[in-house]
């Protein structure tokens, strides 16, 4: 005689309701890993020592580190304006960084990212398309009145 288990029919509703109950109280990690988060600066180079605007603040150690390896001819450079952003999986984000700067960011194929800056027009100026890993700096930049300029750092942290 062959025996085969069958489970009791309490025993099915309860693994079904302990899987469903766990469906809904466990993270989602999937989701977790859906979204991109970058660090935004957008910062005022010039030879002047002092930003005429007292609410500037130096750049951090680690953006000045990456700026000193570009080819640029200034000696200072100033935070204007520091922004956290949040691309979701294969979406794009647009923020506004000062009354003539905005930013927005694409996540391409969840490796390259597609960045476009805007000027005070609001038309694109610049636009540029790569890879940038989590921890890496992507600066862009162009001229500005007076012989400074204005600069856009893009890292990403997550």
């Amino acid at each position: 005689m062959k025996h085969t288990f069958t489970p009791a029919p309490q025993m099915s509703w309860f693994a079904l309701v302990f899987f469903l109950m766990a469906g809904f109280t466990l993270p989602n990690r999937a989701g977790q890993n859906s979204e991109l988060k970058f660090e935004v600066q957008l910062i005022w180079g010039t030879n002047d020592k002092q930003s005429p605007n007292p609410k500037h603040k130096e750049v951090e150690p680690e953006i000045r580190k990456k700026l000193d390896e570009l080819p640029l001819k200034w000696n200072s450079y100033f935070e204007v304006n520091r922004k956290q952003l949040e691309v979701s999986k294969g979406d794009k984000n647009k923020m506004p960084l000062s009354e003539k700067c905005a930013i927005e960011v694409k996540d391409v194929d969840g490796k390259r990212v597609e960045v476009t800056l805007f000027g005070k027009k609001g038309d694109a100026v610049l636009a540029r398309t790569q890879p940038l890993p989590k921890g890496e700096i992507l600066v862009l930049g162009g001229n500005a009145p007076d012989r400074t300029s204005w600069l856009v750092t893009l890292k990403r942290i997550k």
